[in-house]
């Protein structure tokens, strides 16, 4: 039986891992467990997988928290804050920590993680865009595993087991598109958030699908990927794939192509990272070629998708940068969901942020330099939206 922490358990990523441990519960228990400010469902959480600890980030919720489980006995240790997460990350004897808290706030408890000396199950992609030049040399230095939990890398991930090393010749990310990947260019000046939250494959938070309507969400895998398996940028391309089925391929140097099928569900890539090596037998609904039909494939549209470009751009530039780049675009997707820009403002708002920290980048940066790198992001962003008005 593994041992497993869990950080961001009340969201999309956190309540199917969970529905994992629930139905193998022969293969995992729940040590730990950590969440944002949803108190209710973390309360009952604590009460059906009964963790040794468990921590709220919303550090004013922590009472309501401690009053919804007063009764359990044995009592958890209940703490909050961000250093109340860092806490759980590093925590007892869990083997693995799944990192599903969003953007860059899973990076600390993800390096916290990895000083322990846990393996991590990274549902988190911001950690390695942001932290890749610190995050890697810790997991060497620490002999942990890192396991791609996100579909699209972990079909990378699968296709590479058994191939020789430097076999590897060219990752080829699929992308569903998003929202609106049928719409005309010239109609993005009228999308509503309502029309961004509308994936047509996947149910995921509101932040990572709006980050698919922009199609920054791949942009985001692409740096991913660079750090993860070593390609170079030129070496690593985005390909619309409609349907969802082929979750990413990879070329081999002799032009094989591997490619990883499946349906959308995002259990699968996390049963992958928490048993891996290992393959548990499931009863979930098995692959029909006949029944998914035409599998369609086409090259992104780069004037619809401005986002992927600075994604490359920001990858190729290294150091701070794709820090800044992530910083940037977290807080202009919040601006748009809170309606205060446009969606065309936010790759704006992101390509102005890192055209001004061109001549800062640092390109051996530390975790401080990273740190401060995405302070000074958000506030470009918040000081740039001031120049972006919405109509009513």
């Amino acid at each position: 039986m593994k041992a497993i922490t869990l950080l961001g358990s009340t969201g999309s990523i956190g309540t199917q891992t969970l529905d994992i441990a629930t139905q193998y519960p022969d293969h995992f228990r729940i040590v730990g467990l950590a969440s944002g400010n949803n108190v209710e469902l973390l309360a009952s959480q604590i009460r059906q997988f009964r963790p040794q600890i468990a921590a709220i980030c919303a550090e004013d919720k922590l009472p309501a928290l401690k009053e919804a489980v007063k009764d359990l006995d044995p009592q958890p240790i209940l703490l909050a804050g961000v250093e109340g997460v860092i806490e759980v990350a590093r925590y007892g004897d869990a083997e693995t920590v799944v990192t599903g808290i969003v953007g860059c706030a899973g990076l600390l408890p993800t390096i916290a993680a990895i000083e322990a000396g846990k393996d991590i199950a990274l549902a988190n992609k911001e950690t390695l865009i942001a932290g890749g030049p610190v995050v890697l040399p810790l997991v060497e230095k620490h002999g942990v595993k890192l396991l791609p939990a996100d579909s699209e890398h972990s079909a990378i991930f699968q296709c590479l087991q058994g191939v020789p090393q430097n076999g590897l010749r060219r990752i080829l990310l699929t992308a569903s598109g998003g929202a609106f990947r049928d719409w005309p260019t010239e109609k993005l000046s009228t999308v509503t958030v309502a029309d961004a939250l509308k994936h047509p494959n996947w149910s995921m938070g509101r932040k990572i699908t709006v980050d698919s309507a922009t199609l920054m969400n791949k942009g985001l895998e692409v740096i991913e990927a660079h750090f993860l398996f070593g390609l170079d940028y030129d070496n690593i391309d985005i390909v619309i794939h409609p349907q969802s089925i082929i979750h990413s391929l990879i070329e081999l140097q002799d032009t094989s192509v591997l490619a990883q099928l499946g349906w959308p569900d995002m259990r699968l890539p996390l049963l992958y990272a928490l048993s891996w090596p290992e393959r548990i037998y499931t009863n979930w609904q098995q692959l029909d070629l006949v029944k998914a039909g035409t599998l369609t494939f086409r090259e992104p549209d780069h004037e619809k998708y401005p986002c992927m470009n600075l994604a490359y751009a920001a990858g190729r530039a290294g150091g701070s940068m794709p820090a800044v780049l992530n910083a940037a675009n977290e807080e202009a997707v919040a601006l748009f969901l809170s309606e205060k820009i446009r969606f065309l403002d936010i790759a704006k708002c992101i390509e102005l942020v890192c055209d001004r920290h061109q001549k800062d980048n640092h390109q051996n940066p530390s975790l401080e330099d990273i740190l401060a790198a995405d302070q000074w992001a958000r506030q470009e962003v918040l000081a740039a939206s001031k120049s972006f008005v919405v109509s009513c």
